[in-house]
């Protein structure tokens, strides 16, 4: 066996199957989603946030019409990386795109790590140190990098077994706190200052990171059973359920507490809403829902995310050293992407980690569809309106989020900014150096021939 195809991952075709598939991708979707942003979107646009959740599931229903479309045409363990490369071949733009998908997954990741720590120490009266949550995270990325390091069963059997404790728990929660509630009325009369358009569309924006996990079900393509008919039917089973459980909640929670109180509580408050509702024993219930849900969405992150990565390095849009390390390229960058997670886990708040995660995610996202429209429209056989009012919708969504952010957390979109201009700078002077060593490589062979 030669070294070149030692390099390549090992991927196991039709290991997935359609209910598989669908509890990946909803097992991502529920994972933060639900639990952080909830409190989050409600500081952005006040009671309207159940609104932003549904505006958040038409805007992916577009976005999905694109994956789908690409992944039914080339299905691929590789996913976005690979769409990518489809659209725009070995440039500046895969690689760039390719790196911003990364980083918003492995900031989802920091962003499940540090809701886990936040609704831990619901059970031990809150963490009024601001020491526990980062360390509760950082432990909670260790052990599902241990556990991925396992392999792929291991990671479906307990996945899907968590993803169906979870679902259930989360119904239970919200169809018990609508039923609890004096009245499912939520009072929309008033938005006060936080009603304005652009708090809306900001609030939608953060409302897509909560949804954006079917983009894992197209990571992996190759895997699924049929993918031609599989994977687009997995994706749309997916965003319908999640639309029906987070309506059901932002309900619940928007009965049980007053504005301010959700705000208060951003980073738990399906815990603090459970507490009106349902005593103690109901928090504790929440908690237990939340560990699970987050811990069950790292372990499919992680897994994906090291996949995508992987993937690059073998399409050499991505420089790699293995410093030292044994085994698959999988495996090395599986530690770069825990590494980094640790990193964020432990340095920023939640409300910044889902910042950062939903500017890369759109930018990736409509580089996506302009993909489709410019290159793939013939090929994947998709039509012009729909990528279209995609990019129109992604692009709303972000110039609100960005609007709000510069008003209240300018910090924010300077790092944002800051590591697009790095990973582009970097991506270019990476991918002319390998162009440069490939001719040098053709011109050192053609010599030899002569």
């Amino acid at each position: 066996m030669s070294r070149e195809q030692d390099r390549t991952t090992r991927y196991q075709e039709g290991s997935l199957t359609l209910p598989g598939t669908v509890m990946l991708g909803t097992g991502v979707m529920i994972g933060a989603g639900i639990f952080a942003l909830t409190g989050q979107m409600a500081q952005m646009t006040g009671v309207l946030f159940p609104l932003a959740f549904l505006a958040a599931a038409v805007i992916v229903g577009f976005s999905a019409y694109s994956y789908i479309k690409i992944s039914n045409a080339y299905p691929s363990a590789g996913g976005i990386g690979m769409y990518l490369h489809k659209a725009y071949g070995n440039r500046l733009p895969t690689a760039f795109n390719a790196l911003l998908m990364y980083f918003s997954m492995v900031i989802a990741q920091s962003f499940l790590a540090r809701t886990f720590g936040s609704y831990t120490m619901q059970l031990f009266g809150g963490d009024d140190s601001g020491r526990m949550v980062p360390i509760l995270g950082v432990g909670l990325i260790l052990a599902a990098f241990l556990i991925n390091l396992l392999g792929n069963r291991m990671i479906q059997g307990v996945a899907s077994f968590i993803g169906i404790l979870k679902i259930g728990g989360i119904l239970i929660f919200g169809l018990v706190g609508v039923w609890i509630a004096d009245s499912i009325s939520v009072d929309f009369s008033d938005p006060g200052e936080t009603g304005t358009i652009g708090n809306f569309l900001g609030a939608t924006a953060l409302g897509i990171l909560a949804f954006k996990g079917f983009t894992t079900i197209t990571n992996s393509g190759s895997e699924v059973i049929d993918p031609k008919r599989n994977v687009g039917r997995a994706i749309i089973i997916s965003i319908a359920a999640c639309v029906v459980i987070y309506t059901l909640v932002g309900f619940a929670v928007a009965s049980n507490l007053s504005l301010a109180e959700i705000i208060k509580t951003q980073d738990y408050s399906l815990a603090a809403a459970a507490r009106p509702a349902l005593g103690e024993y109901g928090v504790w219930f929440t908690v237990a829902i939340a560990m699970m849900a987050t811990a069950g969405g790292i372990l499919a992150s992680i897994f994906a995310v090291s996949r995508m990565l992987a993937m690059l390095t073998e399409m050499k849009l991505v420089p790699h050293s293995h410093f030292g390390m044994p085994g698959s390229i999988q495996k090395h960058t599986l530690v770069y992407t825990v590494v980094l997670g640790l990193i964020l886990t432990a340095f920023f708040d939640l409300s910044r980690i889902a910042a950062l995660g939903i500017i890369f995610y759109l930018i990736m996202d409509i580089a996506i569809h302009w993909g489709v429209l410019r290159y793939l429209r013939k090929d994947v056989k998709a039509s012009v309106w729909v990528p279209t009012m995609a990019i129109v919708l992604d692009l709303l969504a972000l110039g609100g989020f960005v609007w709000v952010k510069l008003n209240t957390d300018p910090f924010v979109i300077g790092v944002a900014v800051v590591t697009m201009a790095v990973i582009a700078v970097a991506e270019q002077v990476f991918l002319k150096r390998a162009a440069n060593a490939g001719q040098l490589g053709q011109e050192e062979s053609h010599a030899h021939h002569h």
